[in-house]
């Protein structure tokens, strides 16, 4: 079945590009154009690439998930910069 029709794009090619390494729709559109046109099967990608491990993502995050934690989760769940903002005049 077609996930990207403005260049042919099937859900086998993002499978397969998900399995050489592609963890998210941007790195899909990298490796075969899909969601780059009209980016109506952007959702779609993201369907199918689902929340399944990946390595990348795991790095990109600058660190690893919690022992249990779903893949790509921050590296401490929960934690927010420490945000200060000035006093209204």
């Amino acid at each position: 079945m077609y996930v990207c029709s403005c260049f042919g794009i099937t859900e086998d090619q993002v499978k397969k590009h998900a399995d050489g390494g592609a963890c998210t729709p941007r790195q899909i559109a990298s490796a075969c154009k899909a969601g780059t046109d009209c980016g109506g099967c952007v959702r779609r990608i993201q369907a199918l690439l689902g929340r399944g491990d990946c390595a990348r993502r795991d790095l990109a995050a600058g660190g690893t998930a919690p022992t249990g934690a779903p893949a790509g989760a921050p590296a401490v769940l929960g934690a927010t910069p420490d945000v200060r903002l000035p006093d209204a005049a």
